[in-house]
């Protein structure tokens, strides 16, 4: 399959079900983003636990009820049709993987679009520091998120996604990634696993663990997956997310 040649490309790709896979090192600089849609009646109190966690859920928008179109930056998209894969939720429970979500969207349904850290691997690659094209290995921690008021019923524990980087690039890392608070910013831990719960660093939760090389160190950023814990928790009657690693690919440019 030919890479796409634009993100307008790719996401008229994916919404005639040409594509379906991931979107892990596909055009670099462009936004990606995490994708969670609830009822309408839940959207107040994921708005507040969002803003209380805004490296871990940047919001670049949302939906009107019912309505599955947002436009980020003078990007129009369709939440429902140009996602690679999605998750569907009732009950906190994952009960379908479609690739597309139409025959689940709602007249409630209220799209979150959340930055994702996919949006920085381009500027870490041009700073000389090498970037898997695939999508990282994300871990759940033992680090819980606390929120007040309504917001709690998402409260739940934070994932995380890890690149293993040189030690002497590991400072280079931390300034290019907090230039993009889209794309989760600095680094939320640097160092040994376990001090964030991950008793095997081989063994992800998401994702393919391809090493940690000689002279590097294990470095970790806030993850999307993050929200997605949540809703095993919210008992909301109905959700949908992305699928991990199969973003929103949208028009903004990141430099």
């Amino acid at each position: 399959m030919t890479a796409p040649a634009s993100p307008l490309d790719l996401r008229t790709r994916i919404a005639s079900g040409e594509w379906t896979t991931a979107t892990a090192g596909l055009l670099d600089d462009h936004q990606q983003a995490n994708l969670v849609v609830v009822p309408a009646s839940a959207a107040a109190a994921f708005e507040e636990y969002c803003a209380a966690h805004p490296t871990v859920c940047p919001v670049l928008g949302r939906t009107q009820p019912g309505d599955p179109t947002m436009t980020y930056q003078g990007c129009t998209v369709d939440i429902s049709t140009m996602l690679p894969r999605y998750r569907v939720w009732d009950h906190g429970t994952v009960v379908d993987e479609p690739n597309d979500l139409s025959a689940w969207w709602k007249d409630d349904s209220v799209a979150f679009v959340l930055g994702c850290s996919h949006t920085f691997d381009g500027p870490l690659r041009r700073a000389g520091i090498p970037v898997a094209t695939t999508a990282p290995p994300v871990y759940i921690t033992d680090r819980i998120l606390r929120t007040a008021g309504a917001a709690s019923m998402f409260d739940g524990p934070l994932a995380v996604s890890m690149r293993p980087v040189d030690a002497d690039l590991v400072d280079e890392a931390v300034t290019v990634t907090g230039r993009y608070p889209t794309g989760h910013g600095a680094p939320v831990y640097i160092g040994d696993p376990a001090s964030l719960g991950i008793d095997d660093i081989s063994r992800p939760d998401f994702g393919i663990f391809a090493g940690v090389g000689e002279g590097q160190i294990p470095v970790f950023w806030d993850c999307g997956v993050t929200p997605q814990l949540a809703l095993g928790t919210a008992d909301l009657a109905y959700a949908a997310t992305h699928y991990p690693g199969h973003m929103l690919v949208l028009d903004a440019v990141v430099s």
